[in-house]
C-alpha cells in the first residue's frame, strides 16, 4: 500500500499561525530581546534569519518523513508550506510587536530608520521561537 502525500491545506496554516503566535508572543515583551537587537549588527541578523530559515526546513521536511519538499505545490520554486511557515514566523514577531507598541516602548530614544532596522533585528530573534512553534504545530496536528 502505497502511503499518501500529506497536502498543505488551510487547517495547515492555521496550526502554524496557532504556534507560530504562541511562542512569539512572550519574546516580544522581553526587554532582553530588544537589548539584543540594539547591539546586534545587521550581519548577526542576517545570520539569525539563517537559522530561522534552516530550523524550519529541518522541521517540515528532514524531521517529518512524510512530507517530500519535491512533491508539494511552489511558489517561485519555493514549496508554498515552507513559504507559508516563514510568513507566519517572521509575519506573527511583526504583528505582535506593533499590536502591543513593542517598539517605543523598547526603543523609545530611537526614531526613524533606526528604530526600524533594531526593531527588524529583535523579529528575527523572536522568529527564532516562533518557528518552533509553527513547525511544531503544523507536524504534530
Amino acid at each position: 500500500m502505497a502511503r499518501s502525500i500529506p497536502r498543505f491545506r488551510f487547517d495547515d496554516v492555521a496550526q502554524q499561525f496557532v504556534g507560530g503566535f504562541l511562542l512569539a508572543g512572550p519574546f516580544v515583551v522581553t526587554e532582553e530581546v530588544w537589548d539584543l537587537a540594539e547591539n546586534m549588527t545587521n550581519w548577526h541578523a542576517l545570520l539569525i534569519v539563517g537559522i530561522v530559515l534552516a530550523i524550519g526546513y529541518g522541521a517540515l521536511y528532514e524531521a517529518d518523513d512524510d512530507r517530500d519538499p519535491e512533491r508539494e505545490p511552489e511558489v517561485a520554486g519555493v514549496p508554498l508550506r515552507f513559504v507559508s511557515l516563514m510568513s507566519i514566523s517572521f509575519g506573527s514577531v511583526v504583528l505582535l510587536s506593533l499590536v502591543v507598541t513593542a517598539p517605543d516602548q523598547f526603543l523609545g530614544d530611537l526614531t526613524g530608520p533606526r528604530q526600524a532596522i533594531v526593531t527588524a533585528r529583535a523579529v528575527a530573534v523572536g522568529a527564532i521561537f516562533s518557528v518552533v512553534g509553527a513547525a511544531t504545530a503544523d507536524s504534530v496536528f
